[in-house]
């Protein structure tokens, strides 16, 4: 059934108005927006969801997660939870409802990855420190998440979104594994995003804290390094174009083992990490890949990066760099001087002017004396 707009459709037993198109849209289901309601949106599934799917929802709309942690005014909510069935005038189940998280509010994590995104979003927001804040953020969530026994097993750079303050909301809540505190029934996760996922999901094993935090490690570090994926390139033994996929798999990480890998030209290289962090990242990337347990937590990140973020040094030469106190000097100024390229910055590189040494300075007075000299003779 269709109104002036689009579909109509029942939230609740209200009939609203969809709009005719859908505001974005997978392989599994599309996310329509409702005339007259900015708030809202309803996301409908291609293929007709079965008793299962209905059942999750409805445990979904009994639970209220992260709901008793004070927050502050201006926060919105940091999961996209369901909050009403979405029917045909049938009576037949589509999909559900939920807030909408979209720009220019909030941006998917992804835009954080490249620098025209993040100026073109953030403006002169997005620096270092900024992106080491959205990483506290992210692993506050994931343990939150985590104590309150959920798993996200879909944890990717598409799946959460971030406002102009650095916090995190999560996209995607109908695939998050759970048990339900009633009833004892397990709800698993059945969907994951390859470049995020552990060996252990792409072989099909069930999704894990563990497995969550393998995806955080990934996410942090790609935030930290301004959008490089820690398994990315090619090892220098393939005979064939190596995909992130693949070398997760494999467990070949730059971060880890470089000398083994034709690393991405314009890598930022891992060293801007501060020590603690780039460990817990090599830890994650290395031993972790095919071994959950040694896999730093996500309380682990999170008391790491607090200790950092109390230490992060500005450059006073261009206001936009940020960086770890680890570092005795600008590594973002260092790359633009090399490259040509900066990593927080659009338009030309500008380059410093240099102090001009006492030498070259009783040089030139040297010359003007002689200039005098010769001008009185």
């Amino acid at each position: 059934m269709t109104g002036p707009g689009g579909r109509t459709v029942l939230l609740g037993g209200t009939a609203v108005v969809l709009a005719p198109t859908p505001l974005k849209g997978g392989g599994q289901a599309a996310v329509y927006t409702v005339e007259g309601h900015d708030g809202i949106v309803v996301k409908l599934y291609r293929d007709r969801p079965g008793p299962e799917q209905e059942r999750r929802l409805n445990r979904m709309l009994t639970m209220a997660p992260l709901g008793g942690r004070p927050t502050d005014r201006s926060q919105r909510p940091e999961l996209a939870w369901p909050t009403a069935p979405a029917r045909s005038p049938g009576g037949e189940f589509l999909g559900y409802a939920m807030q909408r998280f979209g720009e220019p509010e909030h941006v998917q994590l992804v835009g954080l990855f490249t620098r025209a995104q993040r100026v073109r979003l953030f403006h002169d927001r997005a620096d270092w420190r900024f992106l080491l804040g959205v990483s506290w953020n992210l692993a506050f969530m994931t343990a939150r998440m985590h104590h309150e026994n959920l798993v996200i097993g879909d944890f990717s750079s598409s799946n959460v979104v971030v406002d102009a303050n650095g916090f995190v909301t999560f996209l995607d809540c109908d695939s998050i594994a759970f048990t339900d505190p009633v009833t004892g029934e397990l709800f698993p996760c059945l969907m994951h995003t390859t470049d995020y996922s552990a060996p252990e999901r792409q072989a099909g094993g069930p999704a894990t804290r563990e497995s969550d935090d393998f995806a955080l490690a990934v996410l942090v570090y790609q935030l930290l390094t301004a959008g490089n994926h820690p398994f990315g390139g090619v090892p220098h033994e393939s005979v064939s174009e190596s995909t992130v996929q693949d070398n997760i798999a494999a467990s070949i990480s730059y971060v880890v083992s470089p000398e083994v890998v034709v690393v991405p030209r314009g890598t930022v290289d891992p060293s801007v990490l501060p020590p603690e962090l780039l460990g817990l990242a090599r830890a994650a990337f290395g031993s972790g890949v095919h071994n959950p347990g040694a896999r730093p937590s996500a309380e682990d990140w999170l008391r790491a990066l607090d200790r950092e973020r109390s230490r992060v040094r500005v450059c006073s030469v261009r206001p936009m760099h940020s960086y770890g106190s680890h570092l005795s000097g600008c590594p973002w100024c260092a790359r633009a001087a090399a490259t040509g390229h900066d990593v927080f910055n659009l338009g030309p590189v500008a380059v410093p002017p240099q102090p001009t040494s006492w030498r070259a300075l009783v040089a030139v007075a040297v010359l003007v004396l002689l200039v005098v000299i010769l001008a009185v003779l």
